[in-house]
C-alpha cells in the first residue's frame, strides 16, 4: 500500500509539472520577445533563390529525418495555419493545403516588403536576430538585426583534405570557400595577402570592422560542422609559418592547419570584444548524417572561454549543447562571459523535455538564458512562418512548465517566476546586446 501511495504521488507531482500556471503561460504570451537565434528569409521575385539564409544549409546533404515534433503531422503546425492564415480544416488534406498556400501567397502580396514584421508580429517577437550571409529584402532592422558568419575566415588555405572527410564537409567546403572570396571581394581584396599579419589586418579585422559597421550585433561561427570544437589560443609563431608556407600552394599538414585556424579564431574572437560583438557558436546536434556529434561538445570550448585574454569577449553557446550536452551548458555558464539559449531544441524535443531543460538552467543562472527558435525556410506549407509558430509556442509552454515546477516546489515566488519569464523572453538579451542593438524594452 505504502509503495503504491508513493508512485501515486511520483505520477501526480509529475502530471502536475506539465500543466503551466494558467496565469503565468497567459503572461508569458504577452511578453514582445527578442529571438536570439534564427534564419528568416528574405523576399525574392517570382523564380530567384534566397541563398543567403545560411552559411551551411542542410537541404544540399543527404537527406535524415526530423525527430516527431519536426514532421509534418505535428498537430501545431495545423494550429499554426489556423491561428495565422484563417485555415478552416482539422487536417492536411491537399485540396485544404492547396488552399492555405494561395492565402499564405494573397499575404505576402498584400503586406509587400512588411510581410517579415507582419510574421513577427503573429509570433509575438519584437526583434529577431538573423543569422544570414547578407541581411536581405525585408528583414529591416529594427525588427531584424544582423549576425553574420566568420567559419570561411578560418579556413584560408587549400581544404582539399578537410573537405573529403565526409560527403558533407565536401559540400560545405565549397561554400566556406566562396563566402571568403566573397569577404574579400567586399573589401576590394584581389588575393590572399602573403603574411598572416597582412591577412588578419586586411581581410580578417577588416570584415568584421565592415560587418560591424553595416548593421552586425553578433558573429557566428558554425564550426562544428567543419572541424571539433577545441580550438586553444593557437600559436602565433607556428601560425605564421604555415600560412606564409601554404598560402602559396600545397597541402598543410592536419596540425599546421588547425594550429593556423586556432590562432585566427582566437583572433577573432578578441577582435568582436574590441568591437562589442557577442560569440555565437553552435554547440550540440547539427544537420546531416554525418554530423560529428562528439565534436560539437561545448565542454570542448573550456579553455577558450577559460582564456583571460579573452574575457572582454561575450560569448552565446547557440541551442544550449541540443542532444547530450544540455546539462553541461550549465555549469559552464558559471563562467561571467557564457549565455546558452534553447533555440533548435525548441523544434528538435517535445515541449515537455525541453521544459526539463530550460528548468535545470534556470535553477543555475536564469539571468544566462536566452530565448530563441532557430527557425529557418522548409516547405511551402510548412515554411518558416509555421516552424516559428511552432517553436515559439513550445518555448512559452515549456517555459511556463519549468518556472510552474519551481514555484509548486516553492523554489521561487510568482513575482520572480514572471520576473524570470522576461528576463528569458527579452530582457537578457536587452543586457547581452544592449537595447539600441535590439529594440527599445517594453515592459
Amino acid at each position: 500500500m505504502k509503495k503504491l501511495l508513493a508512485l501515486a504521488l511520483i505520477i501526480g507531482s509529475h502530471a502536475s509539472a506539465q500543466q503551466p500556471d494558467p496565469a503565468l503561460l497567459a503572461a508569458i504570451r504577452g511578453i514582445r520577445a527578442i529571438d536570439n537565434h534564427s534564419h528568416p528569409p528574405a523576399l525574392v521575385a517570382a523564380g530567384q533563390k534566397d541563398d543567403d539564409f545560411d552559411a551551411l544549409p542542410c537541404d544540399p546533404l543527404e537527406p535524415t529525418k526530423p525527430t516527431i515534433s519536426g514532421r509534418p503531422e505535428n498537430p501545431r503546425f495545423i494550429a499554426a495555419w489556423k491561428a495565422m492564415f484563417g485555415y478552416k480544416y482539422n487536417d492536411a488534406d491537399s485540396a485544404h493545403v492547396r488552399a492555405l498556400i494561395a492565402a499564405k501567397q494573397r499575404m505576402k502580396t498584400a503586406k509587400g516588403d512588411n510581410y517579415p514584421a507582419w510574421v513577427l508580429d503573429q509570433l509575438g517577437i519584437e526583434t529577431e536576430l538573423a543569422n544570414r550571409v547578407a541581411i536581405g529584402r525585408g528583414l529591416a532592422a529594427p525588427r531584424f538585426r544582423w549576425v553574420p558568419f566568420e567559419d570561411a575566415l578560418l579556413f584560408p588555405l587549400d581544404n582539399r583534405e578537410l573537405a573529403a572527410y565526409t560527403p558533407d564537409r565536401k559540400i560545405f567546403f565549397a561554400r566556406e570557400e566562396a563566402l571568403l572570396r566573397r569577404y574579400m571581394k567586399d573589401l576590394n581584396v584581389g588575393q590572399l595577402p602573403a603574411t598572416l599579419d597582412a591577412y588578419l589586418a586586411q581581410v580578417v579585422t577588416a570584415t568584421l570592422e565592415r560587418q560591424r559597421r553595416t548593421g552586425a550585433v553578433a558573429v557566428k561561427f558554425e564550426a562544428a560542422y567543419l572541424r571539433r570544437l577545441n580550438f586553444t589560443r593557437g600559436d602565433r609563431a607556428a601560425a605564421t609559418q604555415a600560412y606564409a608556407r601554404y598560402v602559396v600552394g600545397g597541402l598543410p599538414s592536419a596540425a599546421e592547419y588547425t594550429v593556423l585556424q586556432d590562432f585566427v579564431f582566437h583572433h577573432i574572437a578578441a577582435e568582436a570584444g574590441r568591437l562589442g560583438l557577442p560569440v555565437h557558436i553552435h554547440t550540440g546536434y547539427g544537420c546531416g548524417g554525418y554530423f560529428e556529434l562528439a565534436g560539437a561538445n561545448p565542454l570542448l570550448l573550456e579553455p577558450l572561454l577559460d582564456d583571460a585574454t579573452l574575457r572582454g569577449t561575450k560569448f552565446v553557446l547557440l541551442h544550449g549543447g541540443a542532444g547530450p550536452f544540455s546539462q553541461s551548458i550549465a555549469a559552464l555558464l558559471m563562467k561571467p562571459n557564457v549565455f546558452t539559449d534553447f533555440s533548435e531544441q525548441t523544434w528538435l524535443l517535445p515541449t515537455r523535455e525541453l521544459s526539463t531543460n530550460i528548468r535545470y538552467w534556470l535553477e543555475w543562472y536564469p539571468e544566462k538564458v536566452l530565448f530563441g527558435t532557430d527557425l529557418s525556410p522548409g516547405s511551402p506549407q510548412i515554411d518558416w512562418e509555421e516552424i516559428g509558430w511552432q517553436t515559439t509556442t513550445s518555448a512559452r509552454e515549456a517555459l511556463a512548465i519549468a518556472l510552474t515546477g519551481m514555484m509548486n516546489d516553492g523554489e521561487i515566488t510568482r513575482p520572480r517566476a514572471i520576473e524570470i519569464a522576461r528576463m528569458v523572453m527579452r530582457g537578457n538579451a536587452v543586457g547581452l546586446y544592449g537595447e539600441g542593438e535590439t529594440n527599445k524594452a517594453r515592459n
